[in-house]
């Protein structure tokens, strides 16, 4: 996919740049607890800012329906936002009218300003045309740097691109470029690990990686689902026995489409889901009606990082086991480690993404080892799954 980044922009001083940021950072008490969002949008607003551009940054923060929310404005974001930039950030309490013309007005050349949450108004979601158009008419240029948004067709996201010339930013750009070599055009053989607990939350992420990948490894409690679908017993584990036929029509396809599928051959298993719970390895058709299956085991792994070793490209989605209490870390742990080695050797591009697997890869300490981490969780998730992005396409134009 064609898209223009920033190096595309001409003489950008005195222009006022409309940038589409992801700020919807977790708060505690009016401050922000956590900045890498912020950390990653840093790059693409210092440069336009030191190119003499007026920095205008529209963003939603949680889910407001359309309505005013005190409790979801922007304006606690801004001290945070002055730290990370290392200069001071304007604030406009909305994002249209004369609150935002008037705060726009004052801007000196490389002045950043912050406007309130876009989705204070219903016709942001609604991707209501001359809402989108009076975004629009606030600024020159538009830049997208908010990929974990770009799966949304809201105004901010796509109707402003219909009315001013847009670009990527240089987190947009970072991301296309890494689900590029991740999926778009990867080179073989491709391994792809899909962790978590419903195989349903998954079905089309699976459907679309079985005929693009060469090794699929299954993880998690969707694993579950596909062993019992086999006869295997999986006492009292999580598993959806509902979607037994689904799990084989993916093993029948992934045969059709000469795609390994790699299960649990061994797992670790306890009668309690807590921490250090007394557990054991034992054969994945060996649970007895009261064990639980909480990771995968040590022969498994094993396999899994054979696989890894003999690729080319990763994707992560989705931790092996219950990576969050201990000793259920272990499968995890071990493939992400092998996984980082690979690509600190430079043998391998490795693209990670998803909630529960950038908590699984920090905690495996290997996140900055990767060749790429996306904090984008639905947008990800749907481009795994081949879904066209809105807010990409947009860019695409």
């Amino acid at each position: 996919m064609q898209f223009k980044t920033i190096d595309d922009l001409p003489d950008v001083t005195g222009k006022r740049i409309l940038v589409r940021v992801d700020i919807n950072v977790p708060m505690d008490d009016a401050r922000v607890t956590d900045l890498t969002r912020i950390q990653r949008i840093k790059p693409t607003i210092t440069e336009l800012s030191n190119l003499g551009a007026k920095v205008i940054l529209l963003a939603h923060f949680g889910r407001p329906k359309g309505q005013v929310v005190p409790q979801m404005s922007l304006h606690p974001v801004v001290p945070s936002l002055a730290e990370v930039f290392e200069k001071p950030v304007a604030f406009a309490n909305d994002c249209c009218g004369s609150s935002a013309i008037d705060a726009i007005a004052s801007l000196d050349n490389g002045d950043i300003l912050l406007l309130e949450n876009t989705r204070f108004h219903p016709c942001e979601e609604k991707n209501n045309p001359p809402f989108g158009k009076e975004l629009a008419n606030l600024g020159d240029i538009y830049v997208n740097d908010a990929f974990s948004a770009a799966h949304r067709a809201h105004a901010s996201t796509v109707g402003i691109a219909e009315h001013l010339p847009a670009y990527a930013g240089r987190t947009m750009q970072a991301e296309l470029e890494a689900l590029q070599s991740g999926l778009g055009a990867p080179a073989h053989p491709v391994i792809a690990i899909v962790g978590g607990a419903k195989i349903s939350t998954k079905l089309d992420l699976l459907g679309n990686l079985v005929s693009r990948v060469d090794h699929l490894v299954i993880g998690g409690g969707m694993a579950n689902t596909f062993l019992a679908a086999q006869g295997k017993p999986v006492g009292n584990s999580l598993c959806e026995h509902d979607l037994a036929e689904t799990a084989r029509s993916i093993l029948r396809r992934a045969v059709e489409d000469d795609c390994e599928i790699i299960l649990p051959s061994d797992v670790v298993v306890a009668e309690a889901f807590k921490a250090n719970a007394p557990n054991q390895v034992m054969g994945a058709n060996e649970v007895s009606g009261d064990g639980m299956i909480l990771d995968a085991g040590p022969d498994t792994v094993a396999t899994i990082c054979e696989r890894i070793a003999a690729a080319k490209t990763l994707v992560w989605n989705g931790p092996l086991g219950a990576f969050e209490i201990p000793p259920f870390d272990t499968a995890t742990v071990q493939a992400a480690k092998a996984a980082a080695n690979q690509t600190r050797q430079g043998k391998l591009v490795s693209v990670a993404g998803g909630g529960d697997t950038v908590a699984a890869l920090n905690h495996a300490g290997v996140a900055d080892d990767f060749t790429y981490v996306s904090t984008a969780g639905g947008a990800f998730l749907e481009w795994m799954e081949g879904k066209e992005l809105p807010g990409v396409v947009a860019l695409s134009r």
